[in-house]
């Protein structure tokens, strides 16, 4: 089994800034792409930030030159870096990643549990 494991969630005022954190453990082999997810209430799930293997990233355009998205590989981990955060940035935020288990020829996706970002004006 794989699990990931959220971190870096809390509540800031408009403007300010946050970090989370995502960790991948288990019978891992290879991970390919991760990403970040955020599901407001009464929304849908909705994409952030991804990044592939080799650091290729992508961002929704409301998070665009505010938001980084990064990897460390060694630890299985996968960071967000949030700045100048809105109320509209307020959701719970959720970890996604393709992983490849040991002893298995294809990937699949996993999902981490969430972490609540509250943004108040």
């Amino acid at each position: 089994q794989v699990q990931l494991v959220e971190s870096g969630g809390g509540l800031v005022q408009v403007g300010g800034s946050l970090r989370l954190s995502c960790t991948a453990s288990g019978s891992i082999s290879s991970i390919n792409d991760m990403g970040w997810y955020r599901q407001a209430p009464g929304k849908q799930r909705e994409l952030v930030a991804n990044i592939n293997s080799g650091g290729g990233t992508n961002y929704a355009d409301s998070v665009k030159g505010r938001f980084t998205i990064s990897r460390d590989n060694a630890k299985n981990t996968v960071y967000l870096q949030m700045n100048g955060l809105k109320p509209e940035d307020t959701a719970v935020y959720y970890c996604n990643a393709d992983v490849r288990r040991i002893g298995v020829l294809f990937g699949r996706d996993y999902w981490g549990q969430g972490t609540q970002v509250t943004v108040s004006s």
